[in-house]
């Protein structure tokens, strides 16, 4: 199974479970990606000449093994 950027997946445990969503970046050294809308986390953020600080929302990373491939699109499937 291989996970990529852009691919629908589904987390199988955690606080998120059974959310879907995008995958938007991979880190492959540490077997991590992040998930849109997936795994938020609270950031305090401390106040610059550039930017304003404050607590915001992201998204973290989430380890591998806890996604699953949704299934391929038909649009995919008629490629092969």
């Amino acid at each position: 199974m291989m996970i990529k950027k852009g691919l629908k997946v589904k987390i199988i445990t955690g606080k998120d479970k059974n959310k879907e969503g995008e995958v938007i970046e991979i880190d492959r050294k540490l077997n991590r990606a992040l998930v849109k809308g997936i795994n938020i986390v609270k950031k305090h953020v401390k106040t610059t000449k550039e930017k304003k600080g404050g607590i915001i929302s992201k998204e973290n990373f989430i380890h591998l093994s806890n996604l699953q491939k949704l299934e391929n699109s038909k649009k995919e499937q008629a490629k092969k």
